[in-house]
């Protein structure tokens, strides 16, 4: 029983530790994914992978203007960078 436990906690944690922030904006609001997408290889992104996550924001795994790995969370509404890892 006291592992079934620890077991869960530790599914939970990761669980949580891997959700990325939560987007409410109305979907008639968002950017345009390719509309978005050009905006940020203009300022010199490289985007490898591009998603809507579980928590309705755009999500971006790929490369900065510096060549330096990124995954950034944006708000699909207004572009605002909401994290970044």
């Amino acid at each position: 029983m006291n592992r079934l436990m620890i077991l869960i906690a530790a599914l939970l944690t990761a669980t949580a530790a891997t959700a990325g922030p939560t987007c409410k904006a109305p979907k008639e609001s968002w950017m345009k994914e390719a509309d978005f997408k050009a905006k940020l290889e203009g300022e010199g992104y490289k985007i490898k992978t591009f998603k809507v996550t579980k928590g309705q924001c755009y999500e971006i795994y790929g490369q900065d203007k510096a060549g330096k790995k990124v995954e950034i969370y944006f708000d699909p509404a207004t572009a605002a960078v909401l994290e970044s890892k």
